[in-house]
């Protein structure tokens, strides 16, 4: 199709976002205080030329018809391999797949991880879990007890809560089980700060069987 304008980009974005929420057309006046317009005739001239371009089509003479004519796929989070949480391995160094949550969080600096072993299980993080980590800011250190993916040199990368004394840092599991993984502040890189955890439906029953072996006063949400 014909590209568009970044005006007509914009207008065409933000009909395709809304459409997709409200499950409705907006109304020229929506329309217009979303592109901060105070006048319907630029709106009016942006909608022609997205339907002559054949973006969009709506049914003359009734209201709120205007549909999208080809909707643009769902994007989704890379992800970019397994993450240990247990003991460490490889680091991931590839995208393998895609994990579709284009309704939870479209940002750039936003990757997931699937989770191999148990030793954030306190934390109701487990096995086949996709942990949505953050990529973090340059020269930010994480705050202690942040969940993080940090790749320790010579070892791999594993998922453990954060912790660091001068120029030591401590990676502690959620599992009394495990033992923390120590190493210098220079050997430890974090590579994701934890935003949230996608679980699978048939996944809860596995969960809630690990957490009967737990005391209660070990659970806590992430």
């Amino acid at each position: 199709m014909e590209p568009l304008t970044a005006a007509q980009q914009e207008l065409y974005d933000w009909l395709v976002e809304y459409i997709r929420t409200a499950q409705h057309a907006p109304s020229i006046r929506q329309m217009m205080k979303a592109m901060n317009l105070r006048s319907p005739a630029p709106i009016q001239s942006r909608l022609e030329r997205l339907r002559t371009k054949g973006y969009i089509s709506w049914t003359e003479g009734k209201a709120r018809t205007l549909r999208i004519l080809y909707p643009p796929s769902r994007q989704g989070v890379p992800v970019h391999g397994a993450i240990a949480a247990g003991g460490l391995v490889e680091p991931f160094t590839d995208i393998q797949e895609e994990l579709d949550l284009s309704t939870l969080c479209q940002q750039p600096d936003y990757f997931a991880l699937r989770v191999t072993g148990d030793s954030m299980i306190e934390d109701l993080i487990m096995e086949g879990d996709f942990v949505i980590m953050q990529k973090p800011p340059a020269n930010e250190t994480p705050k202690d007890g942040t969940i993080v993916a940090a790749r320790v040199d010579g070892s791999g990368t594993t998922l453990k809560r954060y912790y660091q004394d001068e120029e030591k840092i401590l990676l502690k599991p959620s599992n009394s089980r495990y033992n923390p993984i120590e190493a210098k502040a220079s050997q430890v890189e974090v590579q994701g700060v934890l935003v949230g955890v996608w679980r699978g439906y048939n996944a809860r029953q596995h969960l809630r069987q690990a957490s009967n072996n737990l005391p209660s006063t070990t659970l806590g949400a992430v």
